[in-house]
């Protein structure tokens, strides 16, 4: 199924039948991909009377709670509202789900203390000079184990804030990662990227921007331009596990 559309006053089309999803599914299992101490998803069926909501256990149809902690169980997309004092949720942030994005691959720096950063020379090097909503970072050596670390008290790679702050400089909306957080695991609270990327606190506070984190970009798709979509569940809350899928763009 071929679209066409204009973004950015570019003509493209796409074809919706060939989908290129970037997250990471959720798993009830420990090899799931877990970060900041959280738990792992439990899926259980609700038991009431002599009700079981479990075909495999006998009942007449399959009938789960599920258990998550979506900043720290698998991919997720989140808004101001993580940071904020105010209360904004993700189901009010984010209104529109398509957008012209860039995907890109970078290694992170080691650094002398031993963090490993993107920094903004890196981005700088490798930003389309077209303008584009969402950028999607693939971080370098890009392997199957992202799809079942668990982060926890690992120090992963992080973004400088300089980096976020030229990102918001050239107008990216969206910001996807493939890390556990555009901050360092450990920073004492000060987010600096966070609140670069949302200009929060502030008067220009970005309430209709987001960053997804915990993507996983396979090796075969390649760095370029994509449309992108974002699925959300419509939470009330700062945030919701999601389903980022990508698509190959033609210029027309």
């Amino acid at each position: 199924m071929l679209i066409h559309f204009t973004l950015s006053g570019q003509r493209f089309h796409a074809n919706l039948s060939r989908p290129l999803d970037i997250s990471i599914p959720l798993k009830e299992d420990s090899k799931s991909v877990i970060c900041f101490d959280a738990p792992s998803v439990e899926f259980a069926p609700v038991i009431a009377d002599n009700f079981i909501g479990s075909t495999e256990k006998g009942g007449p149809v399959n009938f789960f709670n599920i258990k998550i902690n979506p900043h720290g169980n698998g991919t997720h997309t989140e808004c101001v509202g993580h940071i904020a004092k105010e209360k904004f949720t993700i189901n009010q942030s984010l209104k529109k789900f398509h957008f012209l994005a860039k995907l890109v691959s970078v290694f992170p720096k080691k650094m002398d203390n031993g963090d490993r950063l993107i920094l903004k020379e890196q981005l700088e090097e490798v930003f389309p000079e077209e303008e584009v909503e969402a950028l999607i970072i693939r971080t370098l050596p890009n392997k199957a184990l992202k799809l079942r670390t668990n982060y926890s008290n690992s120090n992963p790679p992080y973004l400088h804030w300089q980096a976020v702050a030229f990102l918001v400089e050239k107008v990216v909306r969206h910001l996807l990662i493939d890390l556990p957080s555009v901050d360092k695991e450990q920073d004492g609270g000060k987010l600096l990227a966070h609140r670069a990327f949302w200009r929060y606190p502030g008067t220009s506070v970005r309430q209709n921007c987001t960053i997804t984190e915990l993507v996983f970009v396979k090796n075969e798709i390649k760095d370029g331009f994509y449309l992108l979509n974002i699925q959300i569940a419509s939470f009330e809350i700062d945030v919701s596990p999601s389903k980022p899928v990508l698509y190959e763009l033609v210029r027309a």
